[in-house]
């Protein structure tokens, strides 16, 4: 059965759907990575103050992004394609990026605050315009299950490259640069331009043509829908979808553990390594194996089925950040290693789930009779942002608590063992706890390939 559907999934098609990953990848790790650092450690903004300028620009996605999901699905219906959202998200995306990190030097913190909360909503609202409609576009790509593991192994392999290249790529722009403000502003117009192009080539592979009358007609029929009604299709796709919940649920879990991992990257590599530059073999040691290791848990899906391999890829994530807890006696040059069994796990911890939401949907479009691809990634992507915010609030949290000492520009500071303490448990132990977590949510997803593989004569005698 999969033969045939790899033969109609163009290696074309499935390039440029990756491509898009270089601007998912770029948005989640640069910001997540250098933000809260830029805030406290360059504009003098105190960290509990930094983690609430990050985390309402994120809650302001949670906001609107079920909305974008509900107005995609209503475009689909009437235009035949989601290209519009993605093409808008596209071209504003880099002008918000670079406007995030102009703050003018010598400006107080309490206004530089308020210029990056600003200027990083736009460019929040700008990325949810392209992400949602990005999400939905698997479910119309292709329709077996195995064809959809090829498709998103492949975006992961971008991914992981693109994490790579923004994490450590964009801390070596900024550090090339005297002036920290400059290299800032250096680094976000570089990255913005990159973020962009990569989302307008995958906006070409957004399917083009009329739709079902039974999708037609759903959406015609509240065309003037707003923010409410877009909540309400979100819900109720939570209510009635026991695989939509469990697989969100774990996906958010495990979204909380690695964005605390990533904002918390640069204060690991300053404060335990000694070396602020380490943050680019800190990622390269956790990239490097996830590029190897996304087509094996590909290979691994297809033997043994992606909700296993995702079992098991989440599991190898709890051993190894586990691992890292022993920074607090013996810091050192051993950590890649964990790190590198930690990305090699991460791999299969964003392929197989991104692969499994589109069996949700057509799991519950066979059910209900319409598809509503748009109203399940508006709210996957919001639950995904929430648990990519949360990490940096809590690192903050951890920060404020433990004693972290911000500081201004070149100002010379010392950290507490304190400090240094919670540093790394916020890097290991508390997402080794949140991923553990996600297993009980992973134990709960339902669907396998005979779920999703059925055979036309099987799938009209079952309605």
């Amino acid at each position: 059965m999969a033969a045939p559907e790899h033969q109609s999934l163009s290696r074309g098609v499935v390039a440029r759907y990756a491509i898009g990953s270089i601007g998912t990848g770029g948005f989640a790790t640069l910001p997540g990575l250098v933000l809260v650092y830029y805030l406290t450690d360059t504009l003098g903004v105190v960290p509990l103050f930094a983690g609430l300028v990050v985390t309402a620009a994120k809650v302001w996605d949670v906001v609107i992004d079920p909305w974008i999901g509900d107005r995609s699905d209503r475009a689909l219906a009437r235009r035949g394609t989601r290209r519009g959202m993605m093409l808008a998200g596209a071209i504003a995306l880099p002008i918000g990026f670079a406007l995030t990190f102009a703050v003018p030097a010598g400006l107080v913190p309490g206004a530089s605050a308020v210029w990056v909360l600003l200027a990083f909503l736009a460019t929040a609202t700008a990325f949810s315009l392209f992400q949602v409609p990005y999400i939905a576009l698997p479910a119309e790509l292709t329709p077996g299950y195995d064809g959809r593991t090829r498709l998103l192994t492949w975006r992961v392999v971008v991914l992981t490259l693109s994490i790579l290249a923004f994490g450590a790529g964009g801390p070596e722009i900024r550090a090339a640069f005297e002036d920290e403000y400059l290299g800032y502003l250096v680094m976000a117009i570089v990255a913005g331009l990159a973020i962009g192009v990569g989302m307008l080539v995958a906006s070409t592979v957004a399917p083009r043509g009329a739709r079902s009358a039974e999708n037609a007609g759903a959406a015609s029929a509240d065309a003037r829908a707003g923010l409410v009604t877009a909540y309400r299709d979100g819900i109720a796709a939570l209510r009635r979808s026991i695989p939509f919940r469990a697989l969100l649920g774990a996906f958010v879990l495990q979204g909380l553990a690695t964005g605390l991992m990533l904002a918390g990257a640069q204060f690991v590599a300053t404060w335990v390594l000694g070396d602020p530059r380490a943050t680019t073999f800190l990622f390269a040691s956790l990239i490097a194996p996830a590029v190897v290791f996304a087509p094996i848990w590909g290979r691994i899906a297809r033997r043994v089925g992606k909700e296993r391999g995702f079992r098991w890829a989440t599991l190898l994530f709890v051993v190894a950040t586990a691992a890292l807890i022993g920074m607090i006696w013996a810091p050192g040059p051993w950590i890649y290693a964990p790190v590198a069994v930690a990305g090699a796990a991460y791999a299969g911890m964003q392929s197989l789930p991104m692969a499994m939401l589109p069996d949700v949907i057509t799991h519950d479009a066979r059910r209900e009779g319409v598809e509503r691809a748009g109203s399940f990634s508006g709210v996957w992507t919001a639950g995904e942002t929430a648990g990519m915010a949360l990490g940096a609030t809590v690192l903050t949290v951890v920060l404020a608590v433990t004693g972290y000492v911000e500081s201004v520009g070149d100002q010379v500071v010392a950290q507490s063992p304190a400090a240094i303490a919670g540093i790394v448990l916020a890097f290991s132990a508390v997402p080794a706890a949140l991923t553990a977590l996600s297993l009980v949510a992973i134990a709960r997803y339902p669907l396998g390939r005979a779920d999703v593989d059925i055979e036309p004569e099987a799938l009209e005698a079952s309605r």
